[in-house]
């Protein structure tokens, strides 16, 4: 049972924080923001899972904003371009992609994964007794 909550309680604090930056950026969002959110969080915290702790957190940061730039076309792609509900378009911003990724909004990622990365594992530790976070720069 424990095995299903800890991803079910990651998924909705990355969801909600996703679509809580959402909001407070451009003043609304949607639905498919908080699912890309919390499918973004759990693999940003996977990333000590797979790789250890020993991977330095710049690294991570570079790691986290790759995931998220990546699901963000997927989403844009289905979202946006398949279904046509137009959730965000980046047409206009320098060094786009399709409208569904941009340069700046990628760069802007590695600082906000930084967050993610260091969120995800204190909530690991405070609420599942998973390893204190530690880190290395590089």
């Amino acid at each position: 049972m424990r095995k299903c909550i800890k991803p079910a309680v990651l998924f909705v604090i990355g969801g909600a924080a996703y679509y809580l930056i959402e909001m407070l950026w451009r003043g609304h969002s949607h639905l498919s923001m908080f699912l890309l959110g919390g499918l973004c969080f759990l693999l940003i915290g996977g990333i000590n899972n797979h790789y250890s702790w020993d991977l330095g957190f710049l690294w991570q940061c570079l790691i986290g904003a790759v995931i998220v730039t990546t699901l963000e076309f997927i989403t844009g792609l289905v979202v946006n371009v398949r279904l046509g509900l137009d959730v965000w378009d980046y047409s206009n911003q320098p060094f786009n992609v399709m409208g569904q990724i941009c340069l700046g909004f990628s760069l802007l990622w590695i600082p906000l994964s930084g967050v993610a990365v260091m969120l995800d594992d204190y909530l690991r530790y405070q609420l599942f007794g998973e390893d204190e976070p530690h880190y290395t720069i590089v």
